[in-house]
This record gives structure tokens, sequence and C-alpha cells, in this order.
């Protein structure tokens, strides 16, 4: 199959489109001949989808601010999807939040913020997906971000870890259930990709940690990657690209790491 076609006809949401992996995602299915529409609470991710768009003569791209912790707001995401393409065949659910404090300093909205955004998120997105693709009768791929988090809990991150951990159990949950209708469902774990998101991770746990500058921290723990190096927005949209294709049809309920070795599972 040609590589620039290999989605062409099919229609993908991926949330926390605005920026960073999300957007990088997006680019690769419309690159690869999809629909998308990308969703992200930020009014930026109506431009994000006017440059996808352009940079992809094979696939098309479509942006809308919503916010994925609201039911409204999703059920009107994916209705838009669905009038607009006819058809929905992949979620990526990468839409994520993060804050790092001590344990004494955490507040009940980050705490349920966090949980809201990144498991919340998850659920009320996979919900929709699932009503749409269970209705078309043609299957489908929901793929869900987890993180290293969702393997070994860090300091400072409760919160985050206990959404991500959630993840993988929503994740294999959901999978059992949505087999029958020919739906897969997995969960990915990027480790440290070059974003907004890891900027701050630099800042605020080398400054918890202390004696790390900016960008210190980071390098030192680069430095202990198997393979040598961060990852990009691309190594992540490989995963999806495979396990949104048929080539990976019999592949469910799994949680898989895209971390250059960091956990190895």
């Amino acid at each position: 199959m040609n590589k620039s076609s290999r989605f062409e006809g099919k229609s993908v949401v991926v949330t926390g489109a605005a920026r960073g992996i999300g957007r990088g995602i997006a680019a690769r299915f419309a690159a690869e001949g999809a629909s998308v529409l990308m969703v992200d609470a930020s009014p930026a991710v109506e431009e994000a989808a006017e440059e996808v768009a352009a940079e992809s003569p094979s696939g098309g791209a479509l942006g809308v601010r919503a916010d994925v912790t609201s039911a409204d707001d999703v059920a009107r995401a994916f209705a838009l999807a669905e009038t607009t393409w006819g058809r929905l065949d992949v979620l990526v659910n990468n839409a994520g939040v993060i804050t790092i404090s001590r344990l004494e300093d955490l507040t009940l909205d980050d705490w349920q913020k966090v949980l809201a955004v990144n498991t919340t998120g998850v659920f009320l997105c996979a919900q929709a997906a699932a009503g749409i693709m269970r209705r078309q009768g043609r299957g489908g791929r929901i793929l869900n971000a987890a993180s290293g988090q969702a393997r070994q809990g860090f300091i400072y991150t409760p919160h985050y870890a206990a959404s991500k951990f959630g993840v993988v159990g929503l994740t294999q949950s959901l999978a059992k259930e949505l087999a029958g209708d020919r739906i897969t469902v997995n969960a990915y774990c990027p480790g440290i990709v070059g974003s907004d998101m890891w900027d701050y991770n630099d800042r605020e746990w080398g400054r918890l940690l202390g004696g790390y500058g900016p960008g210190e921290l980071m390098d030192e723990w680069v430095a202990g990657i198997p393979l040598g190096r961060a990852g990009t927005h691309d190594d992540v949209a490989n995963l999806l690209l495979f396990l949104a294709s048929e080539e990976a049809e019999y592949i469910t309920g799994q949680t898989i790491n895209v971390d250059g070795g960091m956990f190895m599972n």
C-alpha cells in the first residue's frame, strides 16, 4: 500500500492537538491521507489545523476548540467529525496535563484537574467514539495516551501517576468490551519528548530535586536512555500509525512503551 494514502478515506480524531505530540500525530495521519479532526481546549487548534491541512495534500484537517472534560463539548466535537466526514475510524486520546509539587502543596484543584483531563477525558472521548464506531459496524481503533508513570509512579506527581495507571485499566476494560465490535483499544507510553510539557517538567522537577540548572535534569535522564536520545513526535506517531492500521487488527488491550528503553516490561 502506498504510504501516502494508507489512511485515505478514513476519519481520525486527535485530542490535545494544538501543539506538541498531538499536532505531530495529527500531521502524520493527514500526510497519509486521513481526514483529521484536531481537538483542543486552546483556540490555537484552529490555526494548527489550517497549517496541517496546508502541509498535507492527500489528507485534510479541521480544528475545533473543545474541552475533553466536558461531556457537552465532547459530544459536539464527535458529532462534527461524523457529520463532516460521515464516519469515524480512529480516536487518539492524546490530551494530557501535569503539575508537579510536594504532597503537602498539592491542591485538590490540581488533583482533580489532572484526573479530569488525563482519565475522565479519555473515558468521555472513548465513549463517544465507540458509539459512532458501533453504529457504523466497520470496527475502529481507540488509542489512549498513558505514560512511563503508568509503569512506575515518580516523586512529586502522585495525581499524574494515578491518572495514567487509570488509563491502562480503562484501556484493558474497553478492549474486552469492544472486541466483539472489532474495535481495538490500546495505550501508548511516550518517554521524554521535546515539548512545552517537558520544558515544565525539567524546570519543576529540577527545582524540587535541587541543584539543577535549565536543561540539566533532562540531559541527565536522556543520558540514561538505552537508545541514547530523547524521543520525537514522529517516534510516537510511527507507533500510532501502525496500531491504527489494518496490520494491527489482532492487537488489543496492550500498553506499549515508546521511550527508547527507559521502561522495559
